[in-house]
C-alpha cells in the first residue's frame, strides 16, 4: 500500500507541475502580447503627433486664449469685490474711530472740568471780561489814564572777541 500512495503522489505532483508550466506559458504569452500592443500604441501616437501636431498645438493655443480671457474676467470681478468690501470696512472702521475719539475727548473734558482746569473757551471768556472791566474803569475815570506802552527790554551789545592772530 505504501507504494501505491507514493506513485499516486508522484502522478499528482507531475500533473500539477505540468499545469503550472502551461499557466506560466500562457501568462508569458499574454505579457508579451500586451507589451507589443503598448509598443504599437506608442508608435501610433508618435506618428499621429507628427501629422496632427501642428493642428493640435494651434487648438491648444486657442483654448488657452479662451481660458485666459475667462480667468482675467474672473480676476477683475474678484478684485472689484475685494475693493468694495475693503471700502465698506474702511468706512465702518473710520466711523468707529471717530466715535471712539469723541468719547475720549468727552471723558478728558469731564475729567479736566472736575479738576478745575480751565479750557481755551473759559480763558477766552475771562480775557473778554477783563477787557470789558478795563473799558469800564477807563470810562469811569473819564479816559484820563492813557494806555502805557511797555518798553521792550534793551538788548545788550555783544562784546567782540579780539581777532585771532595767526603765526607766520
Amino acid at each position: 500500500m505504501a507504494t501505491r500512495k507514493t506513485k499516486a503522489r508522484a502522478k499528482t505532483a507531475k500533473t500539477a507541475k505540468t499545469a503550472r508550466t502551461a499557466a506560466d506559458s500562457q501568462l508569458g504569452q499574454a505579457v508579451t502580447q500586451s507589451a507589443q500592443k503598448i509598443w504599437l500604441a506608442g508608435l501610433g501616437a508618435f506618428a499621429r503627433a507628427r501629422t496632427e501636431g501642428d493642428k493640435l498645438f494651434e487648438l491648444l493655443v486657442e483654448q488657452g486664449k479662451v481660458i485666459r480671457s475667462k480667468s482675467g474676467r474672473a480676476a477683475d470681478q474678484a478684485l472689484k469685490t475685494v475693493r468694495t468690501q475693503a471700502d465698506a470696512t474702511m468706512s465702518t472702521a473710520q466711523g468707529k474711530w471717530d466715535k471712539l475719539e469723541q468719547v475720549f475727548e468727552d471723558r478728558v473734558s469731564r475729567s479736566l472740568t472736575r479738576l478745575g482746569v480751565l479750557t481755551n473757551k473759559d480763558v477766552d471768556e475771562l480775557a473778554r471780561q477783563v477787557a470789558d472791566l478795563n473799558d469800564s474803569v477807563r470810562a469811569l475815570m473819564g479816559g484820563a489814564a492813557p494806555k502805557r506802552a511797555r518798553k521792550a527790554p534793551a538788548k545788550k551789545a555783544r562784546a567782540r572777541k579780539p581777532a585771532r592772530r595767526t603765526a607766520k
